[in-house]
């Protein structure tokens, strides 16, 4: 039976036609989904198509003859949250209804030994043991706890526990884990204890080119006019709903694609409702609005954006990242929020007023002496580049530099001096870096630190051997002692580096991984300074 054309909206169903793969997402999920205690961790902003692979990772899970429980957090009463045993009491309950059990959650539950431990009990001696086939256990929208920072903590916390007692306990190698969420994690968790750099992270990306060639084919528009879709793609981006809104109209013959164009971010456009409603997310927060308006009245904008901003609209869907630049989604983005995303009071205080914001900013991030990114900076941007690459799997490389003998300098010269020596090597460093990508940090007193994000470990002594050439290029001199006589043999100012590189994954915390820099900056000390020691440890992308 032929299915039917119905306006986008919900979820499409495991069958249906207008299901467009994105390779290898559909096929390493199904793989995942078979390893016994697996975790899958699927993040996209709204309308990527969450729930539609939601529904054929259940179906899948069904053919395998396994059993499925969904728990969507977007249902959840306010009163749940009103702690956690509350919370811990009303999931446990749904699991069991969701597997035709009764409850009998008192008969497990000792509020003595605690909620979590409690709940564990339960699972493990109650409901794993009632059961003879594999458990899928879904968790949608659980983004909708995150604002419940002691319940998800506690929460997380115990999803990890579980999935690691699947390596130790046969019977939690039942339990499959699915997660689905449209915002990044703000919960502050040990990265020890977060089940977020575990198991399969999935990012759903954008639809390509030859992607909805093929959806426009699926709705019966015989398109083979490339420039056709490019320019869709242009005006929508590769936003699979966008992108099925508009191929239904025009499969029901209600726009054409140059009306769409003309009229995309007007208020009588097919998008108005989708715009809207985006347009009231931005207004209820004055930051994001502000910032987000600084874009879409940009061609070239370099902000400097805290992570938790940057993330908020990166969700929201409304940017693509490029290193500090920050672009509109798509076209029509930026024609809709440039007439509707208006600031208001726009007088001559309150200009001031932002201004001052903007500077209080740029004084917070940046170090004074050096005019770099400060120890602040660098531990935002540091977390918001370790998620981003492993989110897109791409080499992460760190650089952490010390001047040499810098405090024999400073207490010989004064510290007038040092401080004009800090300058130099921090413009120096700073001169080889080419890439708005890159983030050069002033660490420490005399360490520096760079970013270095989708560069493998050849390219990162590249640019370290670079830095220290042009470090000691400076001709700085320094008196250094040579024996107990006081004998002085003049030398010039050197630099040391440390480097490491690797691909997030959940193997690895960022925390070790900081700790190899260091080893290998201390490892070029010990061997004699000026030198560049690359980390035996994290080392991608160099081919000894």
């Amino acid at each position: 039976m032929k299915e039917n054309i119905t306006l986008p909206g919900d979820p499409l169903p495991s069958n249906s036609r207008f299901y467009i793969e994105r390779p290898p997402i559909e096929s390493d999920a199904y793989t995942e989904l078979l390893k016994p205690g697996s975790l899958i961790r699927i993040k996209a902003p709204r309308h990527m198509g969450k729930s539609s692979l939601m529904l054929r990772l259940i179906h899948q899970a069904q053919t395998q003859g396994y059993l499925t429980v969904t728990i969507d957090f977007k249902l959840v009463d306010s009163q749940t949250f009103l702690s956690l045993n509350h919370f811990l009491r009303w999931f446990c309950v749904n699991v069991a209804r969701q597997l035709s059990l009764a409850s009998q959650l008192d008969d497990y539950w000792d509020e003595e030994i605690g909620s979590k431990v409690s709940a564990s009990i339960y699972f493990e001696s109650y409901l794993l043991a009632q059961i003879n086939s594999p458990l899928v256990l879904i968790l949608n929208e659980v983004d909708y706890i995150f604002q419940h920072q002691q319940i998800a903590q506690d929460f997380l916390l115990l999803l990890r526990n579980w999935h690691e007692q699947a390596k130790q306990t046969p019977i939690w190698q039942k339990v499959r884990l699915v997660l689905l969420h449209s915002t990044e994690v703000y919960i502050p968790l040990n990265i020890n204890q977060s089940p977020f750099n575990v198991g399969l992270s999935l990012k759903l990306p954008e639809f390509t080119v030859e992607q909805v060639t093929e959806l426009a084919r699926r709705y019966e528009l015989n398109w083979f006019d490339s420039q056709a879709i490019e320019n869709l793609m242009y005006c929508v981006g590769g936003q699979p709903y966008l992108i099925h809104q508009a191929l239904y109209y025009f499969h029901q013959q209600k726009i054409s694609l140059p009306e769409l164009l003309d009229n995309c971010a007007n208020n009588n456009c097919i998008y108005n409702r989708y715009l809207i409603g985006l347009l009231t997310i931005l207004q209820k927060d004055a930051e994001l609005s502000q910032i987000y308006n600084k874009i879409v009245n940009s061609t070239s904008i370099n902000l400097y954006l805290s992570p938790n901003v940057a993330y908020k609209l990166d969700s929201l869907g409304l940017i693509k990242l490029n290193g500090n630049n920050y672009q509109p989604f798509c076209e029509m983005y930026r024609l809709f929020f440039q007439q509707n995303l208006l600031i208001e009071n726009h007088d001559s205080s309150v200009e001031k007023l932002k201004q001052e914001n903007e500077q209080l900013l740029f004084l917070v991030n940046v170090d004074q002496l050096t005019q770099l990114a400060n120890r602040k900076w660098f531990d935002d941007r540091f977390a918001l580049e370790w998620q981003r690459m492993a989110h897109l799997q791409k080499p992460l490389s760190l650089i952490l530099a010390d001047v040499d003998e810098f405090k024999f300098y400073n207490d010989t010269y004064g510290h007038q001096s040092g401080d004009n020596c800090l300058r130099q090597v921090a413009q120096a460093i700073n001169s080889v870096i080419k890439s708005p990508d890159y983030l050069v940090a002033r660490y420490g007193s005399e360490e520096f630190a760079l970013i270095l994000p989708q560069t493998e470990a050849g390219a990162a002594i590249l640019i370290a051997e670079e830095i220290r050439e042009t470090v000691k290029s400076l001709r700085i001199k320094i008196s250094e002692l040579t024996n107990k006589t006081q004998s002085t043999n003049t030398a010039r100012l050197t630099i040391s580096l440390g480097i490491v590189c690797v691909i997030p994954a959940g193997n690895v915390s960022f925390t070790e991984f900081f700790q190899a820099a260091d080893q290998a900056l201390y490892q070029a000390k010990q061997l004699g300074r000026d030198r560049t020691i690359l980390s035996s440890k994290f080392k991608f992308g160099y081919d000894e």
